[in-house]
């Protein structure tokens, strides 16, 4: 029998990505596998039914889950299509493993093999695969428009018969790929930008886009990419250098994130009571805490004269591009171990037990089971 991929239409509220797209199906079929789908799966995307060729549609999730040796997600499905699916199929998408010890048993109990796209090892090879850092790049070019589109200044100088105007000065703190992303639109747009990072290592990354490095004082490089938390004395150094460059600009966007942490607080409610009248905050961590006090998720808010937004499930605002993304990296991860139209797990490959969050009857990642206790 050949492998039966699922693709589920997604039902976490607002999202409109897909987890595979026409061209990307093919490439599957073209190993030998077939394809299930959700009726309607990618109509929030922008594609049709009848997009994908070759295609056996179903009407439930349940239904997918039940047909599939292999289900494709977006986020984590929901409880019922997980126990609808086959013990020893496997579940590949971004399940957020920090999140819920309650869905991970209901993993285990299900004997289903999980791959949480977010456990990733950051290595070379897995680059291709790497979902975080290609949604991530969509969020933070989203952002960069959403501070524009909100800020009640010109992004870049215009020059009319009277004159001209100066460009708008944007703040972005966090230099990964998001910021990168970030600070790079700014520039597109024409704003002049300054960015910081704990990391030292940045600072040319910010520099070779235009942007002026804010130099703190402060490194706290980590592990896997990523920057480690600050010290008490750390943050405090921080803060007293950063609120001079917040006070300045008229749009900071922040993207730091610490993975199955809480956001890091940068930015105090001290800090943006100094910024300029009519400046914008956009904070992409609001969904896990944000990075600025005051922020809520999913919210516009008003403190004094300063507008504070909290988007959530930003790349979902370009469903059709974050899509292509998301396919590709799902295909990149699945098809090496694809072998004859069936598959072939191999746990020696680093990068395949590496982003494995659950596997016959057990939690298999050795930092979700001590984050989540069990």
């Amino acid at each position: 029998m050949p492998l039966v991929i699922g693709v589920l239409l997604e039902t976490h509220p607002g999202e409109r990505r897909l987890s595979v797209v026409p061209d990307v199906v093919k490439k599957y079929q073209g190993l030998g596998a077939q394809i299930v789908m959700q009726k309607g799966a990618g109509k929030a995307a922008h594609f049709a039914d009848e997009d994908f060729a070759e295609v056996r549609f179903v009407d439930t999730a349940e239904d997918v889950a039940a047909a599939a040796d292999v289900v494709f997600c977006v986020q984590a499905p929901a409880a019922s299509t997980v126990a609808a699916m086959k013990p020893g199929s496997v579940l590949c998408g971004m399940l957020q493993p920090w999140a819920s010890a309650e869905r991970a048993k209901q993993l285990v109990d299900a004997q289903v093999t999980a791959f949480a796209l977010e456990l990733l090892p950051r290595i070379s090879r897995a680059q291709s695969m790497d979902i975080l850092s290609s949604q991530g790049a969509v969020a933070g070019y989203e952002c960069a428009l959403i501070a524009a589109d909100h800020s009640p200044k010109f992004f870049p100088m215009l020059t009319y018969a009277a004159g001209s105007i100066r460009p708008a000065k944007v703040l972005v703190i966090g230099a990964g790929v998001a910021g990168l992303q970030a600070i790079a639109t700014a520039r597109r747009i024409g704003a002049m930008v300054e960015a910081y990072d704990v990391r030292p290592e940045t600072r040319e990354q910010i520099e070779s886009l235009g942007a002026k490095f804010v130099d703190t004082g402060v490194s706290a490089a980590g592990s896997g990419g990523y920057a480690r938390e600050l010290t008490e004395e750390e943050k405090a150094k921080q803060a007293e250098r950063l609120a001079k460059a917040v006070a300045q600009c008229d749009a900071l966007i922040t993207t730091a994130a610490i993975p199955g942490r809480p956001a890091p607080k940068i930015i105090t409610a001290d800090m943006v009571a100094r910024m300029k009248r009519g400046a914008v905050v956009v904070d992409m961590a609001a969904e896990t805490g944000g990075n600025v006090e005051g922020t809520v998720a999913g919210e516009k808010v008003w403190i004094n004269d300063v507008l504070v937004i909290g988007p959530t499930n930003i790349p979902s605002r370009m469903p059709v591009h974050a899509s292509e993304m998301i396919a590709k990296n799902l295909f990149n991860f699945i098809s090496p171990f694809i072998k004859d139209g069936a598959l072939a797990l191999d746990w020696e490959d680093e990068v395949m037990s590496g982003s494995c969050l659950t596997h016959a009857g057990e939690v298999r990642h050795a930092g979700v089971k001590q984050a989540l206790g069990l």
